[in-house]
């Protein structure tokens, strides 16, 4: 059935935004209305002079009490991380208390491809859908015009003499588009005459995988975004020095387009708990996180014991050791508890019994009884469990249960999960909203008292590590017996240490569909070593990563993308489609 999303984003009464604003201890002078249900959030509500907003007060009145929601390692559909996330949110309101939650932005992209809006589902949702989905405040249009606006401004310098004596061929700054389009992975510029430019070969990523979008998410502020920004390295000059965008003087103009995207959006759930949605780096490289700004936004309004939840992308080993490694490495928030998400059909999966496909039906095996199939699975969940305890973070399980789910099934993933020594609640969001997500909010509450306010976080690597060491502890985490780099890879590698960039974190992108490199090999695999073909650097974000595989950076459409269902009812304005 097509879904209707009606113009006022379906609530039929108007949003009092100041009132929305200070369930999450927002006070109204910080807010900024864009429209009648959205808003953004000044960076004064930062509060600077508050060390409480940090979530390390004591554990009962003082300090936020900072969640993070995972996962195990996700099917192609996906596990409801973001729904159990609201959902939680929602619960822990139907408690008592006070609950701010903190969201990646959707990107257009995936939106008008295969995966459809994103945002939750049912009666775990932001409001009003169609923004979150689309436009929302425009810090998405933003990021996508400051980044192009370096790319112009280097092949400007080349048309201009190139006075930094760049090698067109080291220049690694693509451009951006938040629009799904392979035809423009690849491509070449300045064809014409000679007014026309330098030609030269180029490409275009999607905008969340922009390394703006990640210095946005990870800035603690305007000047912080301002000296990362020139921090930004795009290639080397022909003696084999590094080109950043403070020599191209392109920096204080990226910033003055960026500024006002620095401030988080507000929005609520659908059962009108606030939503802070900011930023959207892409899970595969970079964060997958929400900003550092939103998080302490959150804190500093949840500073009275209230609670911060906020999501790390994909499964444990990929979105939450980012999370700690660089996102609480910047914010120096320090979450007490992480939600660990599971899916019957996920252990299922992971039994290797069954082959599930992006975008089709789960197979028919799937949807029959087999609790066999969810115990030859749960390795995967284990691992999880164990990452996240070697993190020195309380699990607690959280089993999404969908309508295909058999009672014995679910039973099995609660027995392993007690005899894990973990908590372990059963969550409805979807058709429940936040009264299917009590049980889950509780065990929730409970291992936040249990953390207490002595919350120590352990990092998977030193600062002072290499980066070889640093890529080998992050591969030892997932599993693997070792790392190979291909030569360019490991010259590229001593290249950033000679060039003082060994002292940054690193990131490995790789697959999200298991905890190896290659998305076949489910559960936990075993005597496998992680393949580096190509390592790249992210200077002004502040990390080098590694690629793993084959990742594409600029998605492309399927046969039939959503964009095919997408319109507007022009008599009422009410969009239709936008699932």
């Amino acid at each position: 059935m097509t879904q209707v999303i009606p113009a006022d984003g379906g609530l039929q009464t108007p949003v009092d935004l100041d009132a929305l604003a200070a369930s999450a201890g927002i006070a109204a002078e910080h807010v900024i209305p864009y429209g009648r249900d959205v808003a953004k959030i000044d960076l004064g509500a930062l509060d600077p002079d508050d060390q409480r907003a940090d979530g390390t007060g004591d554990g009962d009145s003082d300090g936020a009490r900072y969640v993070v929601v995972t996962a195990i390692t996700p099917t192609p559909l996906g596990e409801g991380k973001t729904t159990t996330a609201i959902g939680l949110a929602q619960g822990l309101a139907r408690l008592g208390e006070r609950a701010v939650l903190t969201l990646r932005q959707s990107a257009m992209g995936p939106t008008f491809g295969i995966k459809g809006g994103a945002g939750g589902s049912g009666r775990a949702r932001i409001l009003p859908a169609e923004r979150m989905n689309l436009h929302l405040t425009g810090d998405f249009h933003a990021i996508t015009a400051a980044h192009n606006l370096l790319s112009a401004m280097i092949d400007n310098h080349l048309h201009h003499g190139n006075d930094l004596d760049i090698d067109e061929r080291t220049i690694t700054w693509p451009r951006v588009l938040d629009v799904n389009d392979r035809a423009l992975r690849h491509i070449v510029t300045g064809l014409g005459a000679t007014i026309d430019g330098v030609t030269r070969q180029a490409s275009f990523d999607i905008t969340p995988a922009s390394e703006l979008m990640v210095i946005m998410s990870l800035a603690t502020d305007l000047a912080d975004l301002r000296d990362r920004l020139g921090c930004i390295v795009i290639g080397r000059n022909r003696s084999g020095e590094w080109i950043s965008a403070e020599d191209l003087k392109a920096a204080g103009a990226m910033c003055a387009i960026l500024r006002d995207a620095l401030e988080p959006n507000l929005l609520r759930t659908g059962e009108g708990a606030p939503v802070l949605v900011h930023t959207g780096p892409f899970g595969n490289i970079a964060t997958g996180c929400s900003s550092v700004i939103a998080d302490r936004v959150a804190a500093a309004g949840a500073r009275d014991g209230g609670y911060v939840l906020t999501e790390a992308g994909f499964g444990a080993d990929m979105g939450l050791e980012r999370f700690v490694d660089l996102k609480c490495a910047v914010s120096g928030m320090r979450p007490r508890a992480a939600v660990v998400v599971v899916t019957v059909r996920a252990l299922k999966a992971h039994s290797g019994r069954h082959h599930l496909v992006s975008g089709k039906d789960l197979p028919e095996g799937m949807l029959q009884e087999g609790v066999e199939d969810v115990r030859a699975g749960a390795a995967n969940l284990l691992k999880h469990l164990q990452i996240v305890r070697g993190f020195g973070i309380t699990p607690v399980v959280a089993v999404n249960v969908f309508p295909t789910d058999y009672d014995s099934e679910i039973e099995e993933v609660e027995r392993i999960a007690r005899e894990a020594g973990t908590r372990v609640a059963l969550c409805h969001p979807v058709t429940r909203g936040g009264e299917g997500c009590l049980d889950l909010a509780i065990a929730v509450v409970e291992a936040c008292r249990e953390a207490g306010d002595a919350v120590s976080i352990r990092p998977v690597y030193d600062p002072q590590d290499d980066l070889r060491t640093k890529i080998t502890k992050v591969a030892i985490l997932y599993g693997a017996d070792g790392v190979d780099y291909t030569p360019a890879a490991s010259r590229l590698l001593d290249d950033y240490e000679r060039g003082g960039f060994g002292n940054l974190p690193v990131i490995v992108a790789k697959t999200p569909l298991s905890l190896s490199a290659d998305p076949g090999l489910k559960g936990v695999p075993a005597g496998w070593r992680l393949p580096v073909r190509e390592v790249r650097l992210a200077a002004g974000a502040g990390y080098v990563y590694a690629i793993c595989g084959s990742l594409s950076t600029m998605p492309g459409l399927p046969s039939r993308p959503a964009a095919e269902r997408i319109d507007v009812d022009v008599a009422t304005g009410d969009i239709v489609g936008l699932r």
